[in-house]
């Protein structure tokens, strides 16, 4: 169990960020990063994710051409971990999961798996080890980039992404960094969790 309590996000000391802006914002901050790492910390069992064929699939209950989608995109993980490479740019993922496994994440675990594969640095946490930090709320959706810059990614209750608060108090950046650090050497390679916890699973049943 890991009973380190997050550091406080206060609203009112970052700035409100719409979907789009967010989005503008963010892919301008990874773009220019060079020699640094970066952190994602994901709680959410569901995401309504846009922009993936492989996710639309799912969402129609087509699980075989949600996998083959995800296999047509090799090319294009090769490329971006080609270009992290000639950055210096190293991404780290915690993804926190919670038993039995929503179909959307049993879908992402599969997407992470293949991730990993092309040098992602992705570790599961059950959620049982954050239990004791979330009596009072669900841990945040957490994205510090390049060691400068924090978002607060926001969703609806559906799961679909509304935007994010943007912090750059150097202070509360690095304590979030060190946070997701810390989940992070405490959870599981992707790869042993996947081939022990979802490899043999059925396809996942959706609405």
């Amino acid at each position: 169990m890991l009973d380190l309590l997050p550091p406080v996000l206060v609203p009112e000391h970052g700035e409100r960020l719409t979907r789009d802006a967010y989005k503008r914002d963010f892919g301008e901050r990874d773009a220019a990063i060079r020699d640094a790492d970066s952190w994602k910390l994901e709680r959410l069992q569901h995401f309504e994710e846009e922009g993936s064929p492989s996710r639309d699939a799912l969402r129609r209950g087509e699980w075989a051409t949600a996998l083959r989608l995800l296999e047509d995109r090799r090319d294009a993980l090769l490329a971006t971990a080609r270009e992290d490479t000639r950055k210096g740019h190293r991404f780290h993922r915690v993804r926190v999961v919670e038993k039995p496994l929503s179909p959307y994440l049993q879908w992402e675990l599969h997407s992470h798996r293949q991730r990993a594969e092309y040098g992602e640095r992705i570790r599961v946490v059950g959620a049982e080890q954050v239990a004791s930090v979330e009596r009072a709320g669900r841990l945040p959706e957490i994205v510090v980039l390049g060691g400068d810059t924090l978002f607060q990614v926001l969703y609806s209750k559906a799961g679909a992404t509304l935007g994010s608060v943007r912090y750059t108090d150097d202070d509360l950046v690095g304590s979030w960094e060190n946070y997701i650090r810390r989940l992070y050497e405490a959870g599981e390679d992707v790869r042993s969790y996947f081939e022990r916890e979802v490899a043999h699973l059925p396809p996942p049943r959706t609405l």
